[in-house]
């Protein structure tokens, strides 16, 4: 199945509390300087920060760190330490005096799932997880399941849910990975039955899939954000229902710049592209099914989120 890391030059870091109410992390994606990248936002409830900057039609296209974290929008402060960790290392766009990093992130809601309200990631985690991503060795193992941003994820609002992560190796050398932090309200597709559209409880705000999509393509923005919008097709072919009023659904993509496509003529550039981009949707697929199968039960004193395969 492979892991996002199988993309050259990325890391991974993960940092989480269990303990003491917590139950909650962070997840940072380290690219290397010069990574190209934007997103696209489809759920109906996102907690993000600095997503704009990443659109075709703005300023900076480079991005030095994504984060993942819970908390909801409390958590997004982890991006800061994450910004903090960049700006010490040099990272970042370059202005007079000094650099600024792009750190866009975005958060799940796991608030109180530990039975503390209050344990919510803090810009020191995402300092921390930052750190933890570039210690790492090229083509490290990336924590599954109950880990990081994954901490205190859950689908349907019963069952554990996790960070999953896959990748696929296409004939032209092209890498694509992705990375999926699935908190979803709705369940995993049971590919052996006909679908039946999964069961909805009352909606609510509670819920969303958090994907990475990297490649060591040779993208421009805009390619980037077509390939984030054509990754979401990953989402809708794992769980059902997806991209609803009630999740925060979103999908940054990555580019690192080392592999160039077959730009010969337009029906080559095209060619390139769409298989670039159904391997992504599939990755993405694979990397939410893995996140569900790697989360393992819990029990806080919130209540008990058991796992989705035992059930």
């Amino acid at each position: 199945m492979g892991a996002i890391t199988d993309v050259p030059g990325i890391r991974v870091g993960h940092i989480q509390k269990t303990d003491a109410g917590w139950l909650s992390g962070v997840t940072v994606v380290l690219p290397p300087p010069g990574t190209v990248g934007s997103v696209d936002v489809q759920g109906g409830g996102p907690a993000t920060h600095e997503t704009d900057a990443l659109d075709p039609t703005t300023l900076v296209g480079a991005v030095d760190a994504v984060v993942l974290t819970g908390g909801s929008a409390y958590g997004l402060v982890s991006a800061s330490g994450a910004q903090r960790w960049c700006e010490e290392n040099n990272r970042g766009f370059a202005v007079p005096g000094g650099v600024v990093p792009i750190v866009p992130a975005a958060a799940i809601f796991d608030l109180g799932r530990g039975g503390n309200f209050s344990a919510r990631p803090t810009a020191e985690m995402g300092y921390a997880a930052t750190a933890a991503a570039a210690a790492q060795k090229e083509g490290h193992d990336v924590g599954r399941g109950n880990v990081g941003a994954g901490t205190g994820a859950v689908i349907a609002r019963t069952f554990k849910g996790g960070v999953g992560t896959a990748s696929a190796t296409l004939e032209n050398g092209v890498v694509v990975g992705a990375l999926a932090v699935v908190n979803a309200l709705g369940l995993p597709f049971d590919q052996t039955k006909p679908e039946v559209p999964a069961p909805v409880q009352a909606a609510t705000t509670t819920n969303t899939t958090l994907v990475v999509v990297a490649a060591n393509a040779v993208l421009d923005v805009a390619e980037c954000k077509r390939t984030a919008s054509a990754s979401h097709a990953g989402i809708a072919r794992a769980l059902n229902p997806s991209h609803t009023l009630a999740d925060g659904d979103i999908v940054f993509c990555l580019s690192t710049g080392a592999v160039p496509l077959d730009r010969t003529d337009e029906a080559a550039r095209q060619v390139s592209l769409i298989t670039l981009q159904s391997a992504a949707a599939d990755v993405v697929r694979l990397a939410i099914l893995d996140g569900v199968a790697s989360a393992e039960a819990v029990s806080t004193p919130a209540g008990d989120y058991g796992a989705y395969g035992a059930r």
